[in-house]
């Protein structure tokens, strides 16, 4: 699969929680071509604030790969990690994370995201971790659009 066919993967899982009530929010981990992980943001359903996609895909591929070291692995997250997920990449030695929206597109829609860009983050941090932005950003910033015309959960 390609990077593109991988962040549309964390689009559909995104959509999925959006219609099930949760925040627009999706996350696939990928170790080699095999796709780990699968998350979508449950905030709400868990009453978790950590319970964000980045996190929840973490959880799940440590789970499945049955190690807190996920070395060789690569993250797609539709939105640009906030600083607890970028965090959270990092401490799990994801090596790249791909985001599409930005935390000005999350803003936007009414959420509450500290304004500190990942890249800079994983700079100011001595952080292996790569940091790309930009995949597929109009889908994946539309998809903040489809969650307010959906009414179905609120900010946090």
């Amino acid at each position: 699969m390609t990077n593109e066919q991988f962040m549309k993967v964390a689009i559909e899982k995104t959509k999925e929680g959006i219609f099930s009530g949760q925040s627009p929010f999706g996350a696939v981990i990928v170790k080699g071509d095999n796709i780990v992980a699968v998350a979508h943001n449950i905030v709400w359903k868990t009453c978790d604030p950590t319970a964000h996609a980045e996190v929840n895909a973490i959880r799940e591929a440590a789970k499945e790969l049955k190690t807190i070291d996920l070395s060789g692995s690569v993250m797609f997250t539709t939105c640009e990690p906030c600083p607890m997920c970028l965090s959270a990449i990092h401490w799990a030695k994801i090596d790249k994370v791909y985001y599409g929206a930005t935390i000005a597109d999350a803003a936007e829609a009414g959420f509450k995201e500290l304004e500190f860009p990942a890249k800079e983050l994983a700079r100011l941090g001595k952080s292996p971790l790569i940091v790309e932005e930009g995949l597929c950003r109009e889908e994946c910033a539309s998809l903040f659009s489809l969650w307010k015309n959906a009414a179905l959960s609120k900010t946090y």
